[in-house]
């Protein structure tokens, strides 16, 4: 891999859009500052290593203040590797007990799947679900129970 990568390359390599390559510089979040050559962003591989580390970070939801404090933190070097370590184990447990609640939610919408494809495979989906006052408030009934 180049050492001299432009924005567009980096934003190839790594899914992230150019815009989104900015805003990461602006608010403080790349590990050492973006070189310039010829008023040109220039990056390198590190630069392209710690993007993919701030990617996955957000797709976990990890919230921008929690990233920009892991970012100084490894800026600063040796020595608080322990903050690093406890700042990544809370988001470690956040995203775990995400994950477990998506596979509840998972679990439940699977099941409805499995429900209304029997329901339409037989012909039988009229009226599978029909609300009524009662039902908005949690109480109603559902017409077959395998669909519930």
């Amino acid at each position: 891999m180049d050492d001299d990568l432009t924005i567009g390359d980096v934003a190839a390599l790594t899914g992230l859009s150019i815009d989104t390559l900015r805003f990461y510089e602006r608010e403080g979040l790349m590990v050492s500052p973006v070189r310039r050559r010829g008023g040109r962003r220039a990056y390198g591989e590190a630069d392209v290593a710690w993007l993919e580390i701030c990617r996955r970070l957000r797709e976990s939801d990890m919230p921008l203040a929690e990233i920009r404090r892991f970012a100084a933190l490894v800026r600063q070097g040796p020595g608080n590797e322990a903050e690093r370590l406890e700042l990544l184990r809370r988001h470690e447990e956040r995203v775990r007990a995400r994950m477990a609640a998506l596979a509840g939610a998972l679990e439940v919408i699977s099941g409805k799947v499995g429900a209304y494809a029997e329901h339409v495979a037989r012909g039988t989906a009229a009226g599978v679900w029909v609300p009524s006052a009662s039902s908005r408030l949690g109480s109603g009934p559902i017409t077959s129970p395998s669909a519930r």
